[in-house]
């Protein structure tokens, strides 16, 4: 790792993509306590799901139902989020109980750890439940959530259209299929181009561990010479994987210092998360392996790819022929998916576009755990299926994956519930987003760089105009 932050920390990038329980099950008892401003805390257990519900003193009637992002194996506890910044320092979540708003999240039963879709959607629903019934009825629910909770909350609302307003998502995860798709199309060429004699398992892994080890040693060695930098370029280019790695630094524009952040999305979110640690995981829940490269032409995908100049530039630079290691990737053998496996990931994880309440997203341009294409999938899906008034996608210029500040998350919000309560979308034009998020003050400011650092730092509101790249291999 050479001087970075440990491994631990790197794992809260990249697998927060790139997080059954009915409603009858009996809860333990919640414990309440009360803070000095007349604030409520409650928290217990449904069917093995903990769960933390925040109250105001005096409460507008609208409650905040959060859905929370990957967990891998081990990952520390920070305790129960509600927001997209950790509850620890949740700025987010002070404003809205100033507000008058209430709060909810379930951690989701087993601790949420790993691909807790088909939990999330029950456990939340049951912890709904548990509100109103302990509580009172909301007025109206939000559903929020980021990264892979982002997937769970519109899938809640498509699934319970009755029981929510609105949906304000961030860093999204929505079309989980293509993701593990598009992720073995990237470590497969990493296999294939730059750890060839090495004993690899993508998928069905026996030993995961050695696997993502041997892959990220393969990554490593590959940044030290010019070939190797050009073969990083052509499998990052198969999934469109940014060269922004850093919430804290500026887009990366020189050539190699771009492969080297790519590099470190290959590492750390590939290898990991979408790679065979992750899909362990996945293909427990899902009884068998749901990816597959059978039939994908890596020649055509990168001509569909945003990248194509750019590894075309660098196997020049490298002296490299670009049409031999395409054809490395065309001999090597394919792996196939499981049928049933494929079907539950369509049914769990692949939300189909309705959008019975208003829908609002949030994703930065250079996240590479959950890429930008994830926002282009989704409103695609929305025109064939929803109604495309009823959805605004925003966007912010930074790199990273989740890295917002608590302004651009309230900002979010705000925009959600301007909507709720006029029937219009307000201003949601890049000067008016980033002068409201000003607007708040500098508490609100601060960034967490999750990939290098796992430090806060202040940085200016980046709403900005963006089309992502088209998605390479889509569900539908």
């Amino acid at each position: 790792m050479s001087g970075k932050p440990g491994a631990t920390r790197r794992l809260v990038l990249t697998t927060a993509l790139v997080a059954a329980v009915s409603a009858a099950a009996a809860p333990a008892a919640a414990k309440p306590s009360t803070t000095e401003s007349g604030r409520r805390t409650l928290t217990g257990t449904i069917g093995g799901a903990d769960f933390r519900v925040e109250l105001p003193q005096r409460w507008n009637g609208t409650l905040v139902l959060y859905s929370h992002g990957y967990l891998p194996e081990g990952f520390p506890s920070f305790g129960i989020g509600l927001t997209n910044r950790p509850p620890d320092r949740s700025e987010t979540e002070a404003w809205l109980l100033d507000h008058g708003y209430a709060m909810a999240a379930s951690q989701f039963a087993d601790g949420g750890v790993g691909y807790a879709v088909e939990r999330g959607l029950r456990d939340q629903i049951a912890l709904l439940d548990w509100f109103e019934a302990h509580v009172g009825p909301p007025r109206r629910t939000i559903a929020t959530g980021q990264s892979m909770g982002a997937g769970i909350a519109v899938q809640l609302a498509e699934r319970h259209p009755r029981r929510f307003a609105g949906v304000a998502t961030m860093c999204g995860a929505y079309d989980t299929r293509a993701t593990f798709n598009t992720g073995l199309d990237v470590l497969f060429a990493v296999r294939t181009l730059l750890a060839p004699d090495r004993d690899i398992d993508l998928v069905r892994p026996d030993d995961p561990a050695g696997s993502a080890q041997a892959l990220a040693e393969a990554i490593q060695q590959a940044l030290t010479t010019r070939q190797g930098r050009a073969r990083l370029a052509l499998a990052a280019a198969l999934n469109n994987v940014t060269g922004w790695y850093s919430a804290h630094e500026t887009r990366p524009t020189d050539p190699v210092e771009l492969i080297g952040n790519q590099a470190e999305w290959l590492q750390y979110a590939y290898s990991l998360g979408f790679g065979p640690p992750g899909r362990l995981d996945l293909e427990r829940r899902a009884g068998g392996n749901p990816s597959t490269n059978v039939g994908v032409d890596y020649r055509r995908q990168l001509l569909r790819s945003a990248q194509t100049r750019q590894v075309e530039q660098a196997y020049r630079a490298a002296g490299l022929d670009l049409r031999a290691d395409l054809g490395r990737l065309a001999a090597a053998p394919r792996i196939a998916a499981d049928p049933a496996a494929v079907d539950y990931l369509h049914r769990v994880g692949v939300p189909e576009g309705r959008t019975p309440v208003p829908v609002v997203t949030m994703h930065t341009v250079g996240d590479g755990g959950a890429p930008p294409r994830q926002e282009r999938w989704y409103a695609d899906q929305v025109r064939r299926a929803g109604d495309p008034g009823r959805l605004r996608q925003l966007w912010v210029d930074r790199g990273g994956h989740c890295s917002f500040s608590a302004a651009e998350e309230i900002v979010l919000l705000r925009t959600l519930v301007a909507r709720l309560d006029t029937g219009h979308w307000p201003d949601t034009g890049p000067r008016a987003l980033n002068e409201a998020a000003r607007a708040l003050g500098d508490p609100y400011q601060l960034v967490l760089d999750l990939g290098r650092t796992f430090t806060d730092a202040p940085m200016p509101p980046a709403f900005t105009r963006f089309t992502p790249p088209l998605p390479l291999r889509p569900s539908r």
